[in-house]
């Protein structure tokens, strides 16, 4: 089995070069590649995924920013791997965890898997963030009538060919809501497995808002409501 692990990239120059460093060195327990996409950094972001030198790591370049969700699309499109996973840049999630998600995909008890942070014990951007993560993940549920923990999370491992089939359209972090919609539409129910998060607040460059929290409302609906 080879992992390709998805990594979006937008001005992120104090974080990149040991958000690479963290990526490359955990001993995974299998094959990896590292597919960075720089979705159209203004900043040295660039320079420093071209002075990057791994066999693992490929870079892809967006020439303007299109949001997470079409730089994800980028990285899966030309995903070499069995299976994919998204890092996110910013350190919030350690790579470390990558393996734990593993665990239950080799051993044969998932397909799928999320990464679940539970919030109780981890560093969080702010009261209201948890907040509307739990009321997105709840209607997720409801609607659904699933019972999932953590919709918004990061990591989601899945085969690369079911996330193709998804056919995922959202070009920003309203991905993340479409995902789960169209994995909970198609009765595919996450594997979860605890994680550690460390949340960066909006002066360190956090990006989601809360309108990003009502956009994944709306998808989950409309994934709900649709006929096929």
């Amino acid at each position: 089995m080879k992992l390709s692990i998805l990594m979006p990239v937008y001005n992120e120059e104090e974080r990149i070069a040991e958000a690479l460093k963290q990526a490359l060195a955990v001993e995974y327990p299998c094959e990896i590649e590292l597919v960075v996409v720089n979705d159209g950094s203004r900043d040295g972001t660039g320079a420093i995924l071209d002075a990057a030198d791994d066999a693992r790591l490929r870079v892809i370049t967006h020439t303007r920013n299109a949001g997470k969700g079409a730089a994800i699309k980028t990285a899966v499109d030309s995903a070499e791997g069995d299976y994919t996973v998204v890092l996110d840049a910013d350190l919030e999630y350690d790579p470390l965890d990558i393996p734990k998600l593993l665990e239950p995909v080799l051993d044969g008890r998932a397909k799928v898997v999320y990464g679940n942070r539970t919030f109780g014990s981890h560093s969080a951007y702010s009261f209201w963030y948890v907040m509307g993560n739990k009321a997105v993940t709840t209607a997720a549920n409801v609607l659904f009538n699933s019972y999932i923990g953590d919709l918004e999370t990061c990591f989601k491992l899945l085969p690369v060919s079911l996330y193709r089939s998804l056919d995922v359209w959202s070009r920003g972090f309203g991905m993340e809501a479409e995902v789960t919609g169209k994995l909970l539409r198609r009765k595919i129910r996450p594997y979860e497995v605890p994680i550690s998060y460390h949340a960066r607040g909006r002066d360190e460059g956090k990006k989601i808002t809360w309108k990003d929290g009502v956009e994944a409302l709306w998808i989950l609906g409309r994934e709900r409501a649709r006929k096929r």
